[in-house]
């Protein structure tokens, strides 16, 4: 039986402004990765602060390409199930902060 397509999240909003990526607090990667196992840190954060380049399609919303964060409620064979996410720094690192763990 094949399954239905699931609706890519977009990175609604990122308050990481110093990520090469960012422009006005949205995202312009064209799909993110979130996670290394237990901590729901976004992986394609980049800075190359000596460049002061900015990366990404701007006419482009960012995505949730991946999750690998197995004990997120929105996470679906490492797949976001969420309708969208919030990037926020949090102990210094930059995360999702729309994992949660309650099911």
């Amino acid at each position: 039986m094949k399954m239905a397509p699931m609706e890519v999240p977009y990175v609604r909003s990122c308050d990481i402004t110093d990520c090469d990526y960012n422009r006005r607090k949205q995202c312009h990667a064209i799909a993110v990765t979130i996670g290394d196992g237990d901590n729901p840190r976004c992986d394609t954060f980049w800075m190359a602060a000596a460049a002061k380049r900015k990366a990404g399609d701007p006419a482009q919303i960012g995505r949730v390409g991946a999750c690998r964060v197995g004990q997120c409620q929105y996470n679906h064979r490492l797949q976001c199930g969420a309708e969208g996410i919030m990037v926020g720094r949090k102990e210094g690192d930059a995360l999702c902060l729309t994992f949660n763990t309650e099911h």
